[in-house]
């Protein structure tokens, strides 16, 4: 197996414009922040050979980290498609967390085959605040899994999900992160070093950034 650098990484999701930068006309959240940067690694399902690549990445690093993966858990709905390109890959059980549980049928909340003790490891495509991440966490463990580890295509780095990390015990696996996208943005000349410093302004402060740049 082969492991892909984390510039590598970054280099795919800009060229299929899975990751977009826009500093001075700032894209807004479901949230209400504003931000200079926006990532949507569902486009990797249209790439068959970029998604390749980046689910041989994730395999590669599971076997590097030495991760022992017994079911190969999605985040509800992001998460999905890269669990279940993972899961073949690693030929092992699938399963995905909803965010809340079904109103109807069973009500299952885990939908797929799960047995207590299982090692599960949580398959993210995006860590922001790391939210979701935690509650796939805690709803897999409230099953009787075991889950240490979490594997993600990218991570905005912000404080907030590392300290959520921390707290439950989690250890996160990103592809790529923030700063290693920035700078190889530069590079490859889709933005300037203006708009670089622009960015990681944002990457300090996101909730405040766009009233302090005048946008808000």
């Amino acid at each position: 197996m082969f492991f892909l650098n984390s510039v590598e990484i970054a280099k795919i999701l800009l060229k299929i414009k899975a990751v977009t930068l826009s500093p001075n006309k700032p894209y807004r959240y479901a949230s209400g922040i504003l931000s200079p940067i926006y990532t949507d690694n569902r486009l990797l399902m249209g790439y068959p050979e970029e998604r390749a690549r980046i689910i041989d990445a994730m395999a590669s690093l599971i076997e590097e980290k030495g991760i022992k993966v017994d079911v190969v858990a999605g985040t509800a709905t992001a998460g999905i498609p890269h669990a279940a390109w993972l899961a073949e890959k690693m030929q092992k059980p699938m399963v995905y967390v909803r965010s809340k549980e079904k109103e109807h049928g069973k009500e299952n909340k885990i939908e797929g085959r799960i047995e207590k003790e299982w090692n599960a490891i949580v398959v993210e495509d995006l860590i922001s605040t790391g939210g979701s991440s935690i509650s796939t966490v805690q709803a897999l463990r409230s099953a009787g899994l075991t889950v240490k580890d979490i594997v993600a295509i990218f991570t905005y780095q912000m404080q907030a999900s590392l300290e959520k990390f921390s707290t439950e015990r989690v250890a996160l696996h990103a592809l790529t992160d923030f700063s290693t996208m920035i700078e190889t943005a530069v590079k490859e000349n889709y933005i300037s070093e203006e708009e670089k410093r622009i960015a990681l302004e944002w990457n300090k402060d996101p909730q405040n950034w766009g009233k302090k740049m005048g946008f808000e």
